[in-house]
């Protein structure tokens, strides 16, 4: 079950590269779908947010374990496509995530961070 997890997040894309935008966000989707097939990630969800006047527009959230979310971090392909997706879109980002028993595990830290305070 997964425990950890990769939020990646995008604003609008940039002006004159929204075509450009919607083919690298297709290639995501591919690269996610196949590392989920190869069993290197437990499962991918996107999810794109209506306009709001915010500066999320949308997000693939990666579940996995731990020891999976480092290793994808390390791939040179994962990095690339991060690069291409930064070129193209405002505000993107990647940021480590606690999910399912991951959740207790970070709220226990932080119980423990607060109780030294």
């Amino acid at each position: 079950m997964a425990d950890a997890g990769l939020f990646v997040g995008w604003g609008p894309p940039v002006r004159g590269r929204e075509e450009k935008g919607l083919e690298v966000f297709n290639e995501a989707l591919g690269y996610y779908g196949q590392k989920q097939e190869a069993g290197a990630i437990e499962s991918s969800e996107v999810v794109l947010l209506s306009p709001h006047g915010g500066d999320l527009a949308g997000f693939i959230l990666v579940r996995g374990s731990e020891e999976q979310m480092n290793s994808l971090r390390g791939e040179e392909d994962f990095q690339r496509l991060n690069t291409r997706a930064a070129q193209i879109v405002e505000r993107f980002g990647v940021v480590d995530a606690a999910v399912g028993e991951g959740v207790g595990q970070a709220v226990g830290l932080y119980q423990e961070a607060i109780g030294e305070l």
